[in-house]
């Protein structure tokens, strides 16, 4: 017998969800954020659990579907900057990615987080598994979201003309399932997520590659990340992929969580990140 009470909870939790997006989104203007890049040795607050509220505005950049709401952090100064677009993780587009946004837009890159579930968040595993299986039904509308992404960015005339998307976990996977599909873009970082070690496959990418792994995960493991590098190699795309001891899944963007384990990686995935974005976005 099905739980039709556990799936009219779930439907109204799912219809909450998209209801206050669209009322935070119609009510946020935002000023620029100010150019603050991190000092050497240093990790945005973001990643640490201790920035503030987030600072930039909703937007609506993918006609196909109003429900759709990103989230857009611009830096200040008139440019040209480059620009970035950010894949959450499989809870969807919360305040952590926000925050990320307005760190990236702090080192001076037009920064819009990207909505993959239509306006919702999920509140639990089963809730985030529910959402990230329903985005992924059709592959095709995965791409043609994040295209719209690229072309909102590359529409802007106070951009370099050069775009880079990156993702955690299912926004890692994502990240690459869009270099694979999509010719519209210059950089690609992974935070873990899904993998492809098919070097045929992997010709299809014409810019490199950035990613960042732990040796505790599975998801992927440390063989399939050696695996995709072998298989970047095979395919001729340069790559930057670190592995670092003893942290595993999530470790980056939830540094909070085990600060005596995962800072030192985390700081310096993010020199690599900055180093990254500097030699291939200006």
């Amino acid at each position: 017998m099905k739980n039709w009470t556990s799936i009219k909870v779930w439907d109204t939790h799912k219809q909450i969800s998209a209801v206050l997006a669209l009322l935070w989104a119609a009510s946020v203007v935002a000023d620029p954020v100010p150019l603050q890049p991190t000092a050497p040795g240093t990790a945005p607050d973001a990643i640490l659990g201790t920035a503030g509220e987030p600072v930039g505005e909703s937007v609506s950049y993918f006609s196909e579907d109003d429900q759709t709401i990103g989230y857009l952090a611009e830096p200040a100064g008139s440019g040209p900057h480059g620009a970035v677009v950010l894949i959450h993780d499989w809870k969807g587009l919360h305040d952590r990615i926000r925050q990320t946004a307005d760190a990236l837009a702090a080192e001076g890159y037009v920064a819009l987080a990207a909505d993959m579930y239509r306006g919702r968040t999920g509140g639990t595993p089963a809730e985030n598994r529910a959402l990230m299986m329903e985005s992924l039904e059709d592959p095709s509308v995965v791409v043609r979201n994040l295209d719209a992404a690229v072309s909102y960015l590359k529409a802007r005339g106070d951009i370099t003309g050069k775009v880079a998307a990156m993702g955690w976990c299912y926004g890692g996977g994502v990240a690459l399932s869009f270099a694979l599909g999509s010719e519209n873009h210059e950089g690609t970082a992974i935070f873990y997520g899904g993998l492809v070690d098919d070097p045929e496959r992997l010709k299809s990418i014409h810019h490199e590659i950035y990613g960042t792994f732990g040796q505790m995960d599975s998801r992927p493991s440390p063989e399939q990340v050696h695996s995709f590098v072998a298989a970047m190699r095979v395919a001729g795309i340069e790559n930057d992929v670190h592995i670092y001891d003893d942290v595993g899944h999530g470790f980056w963007l939830y540094v909070e969580q085990d600060p005596e384990n995962r800072l030192e990686p985390a700081i310096d995935a993010w020199t690599r990140l900055k180093s990254y974005l500097e030699r291939t976005l200006r």
